[in-house]
């Protein structure tokens, strides 16, 4: 784990949630979540990312006490919740695959787990029809799953979660099964819906776009520990890692007498090799490898001279390059260039 990486939200700021040292180990070898402490604001919108395997589904799951802790305790409104049954916790789980009883109507579905309750068949069906028009889907409670698009199974899903009145909503992965259209739109609504309602919802994804899209506060998670944990535009614009750096995207991590440092893709330009220019700071040499047209801009790949290209190398850097400028200078495969940077630019990374 990084320095500074147990970070916590402001004391003024009240938690909705609070993990303290919470660690999962499944049998030997490095836990799959290694004694994480994190404190999400009530009213937020945070989202876990990382690669897969990095631990922030087991966490979801141990927060939504759908796995069990092996130390360390989940704290909800200052509430310790860690041995308490998923149905006690005051959280509902929303689930990738939306889960919906496919034989059920949307308002038996929404309904359901009022019905295990024992509320009566009038009360429970108002309590769900309610709910179905917040969010857009009264019209459809007649429906079944197989008679719905994935978007509206998804505000379906949602309606079903929101029935219990948790004061934590958890969502694992839950556009990743939608098409990329429907996609961005089913995120506007998630993030329109969580304001309206008020609520922290604690969102699971591997996706960068959709955590920035999305999130009050993002938790970079790897190996099991948390990375780094803050707004959308601190961790994009200062990655503490070098892993960061890379997993984000739009990023070029440089070797410099400095030490390593990051500059984002278009904090760079691009201008044909110079002899009396030498390696420094702020320019280093490259050579063209990829030219990839993106409608306004031009994505350059470039690799360091001297370094061996085969078919299956990927480039080691990329700088975008606007779309006119680069008809006003074309640039080709094989070319030698100077990569500039301004010293603003560059981001130191911890070692």
């Amino acid at each position: 784990m990084l320095l500074g990486m147990n970070v916590k939200t402001p004391a003024s700021a009240r938690s909705a949630v609070e993990l303290i040292s919470l660690t999962k180990s499944f049998g030997q070898g490095k836990p799959a979540v290694d004694a994480i402490n994190l404190r999400i604001a009530s009213g937020s919108y945070c989202c876990l990312l990382g690669p897969s395997g990095c631990g922030k589904s087991t966490t979801l799951r141990m927060i939504a006490g759908h796995e069990s802790v092996s130390s360390g305790d989940i704290l909800l409104e200052d509430r310790n919740i860690t041995d308490l049954p998923a149905a006690a916790r005051g959280t509902a789980m929303m689930f990738q695959s939306f889960a919906l009883f496919p034989h059920l109507s949307a308002l038996d579905n929404v309904a359901f787990s009022l019905k295990m309750k024992g509320v009566d068949k009038a009360a429970r069906h108002k309590q769900a029809a309610d709910l179905l028009e917040r969010v857009a889907m009264g019209h459809l409670s007649a429906r079944k799953p197989a008679e719905l698009s994935g978007g509206q199974q998804q505000r379906v899903a949602l309606a079903r979660a929101l029935i219990t009145q948790p004061k934590v909503l958890l969502l694992d992965e839950p556009l990743s099964a939608l098409d990329p259209f429907l996609r961005i739109q089913m995120r506007a609504e998630l993030r329109r819906w969580q304001k309206q309602l008020g609520l922290t919802f604690i969102h699971v994804t591997h996706s960068q776009e959709e955590a920035m899209a999305l999130a009050d506060t993002m938790v970079v998670m790897n190996h099991g520990a948390i990375e780094q944990m803050g707004s959308p535009h601190d961790i994009y614009n200062r990655p503490v890692s070098e892993f960061v750096a890379r997993f984000m995207g739009g990023h070029n991590v440089l070797d410099t007498p400095e030490g390593k440092v990051s500059v984002r893709t278009d904090h760079m330009q691009i201008s044909p090799d110079e002899a009396h220019l030498q390696d420094g700071s702020g320019n280093q040499r490259a050579v063209i490898t990829d030219i990839e047209y993106q409608g306004t801009y031009v994505l350059v790949g470039l690799r360091h001279p001297g370094e061996r290209v085969s078919a299956s190398s990927t480039a080691e850097l990329s700088v975008i390059v606007p779309e006119a400028q680069f008809d006003a200078q074309p640039f080709t495969l094989g070319q030698s260039v100077q990569l500039r940077w301004a010293s603003e630019s560059s981001h130191k990374l911890l070692p």
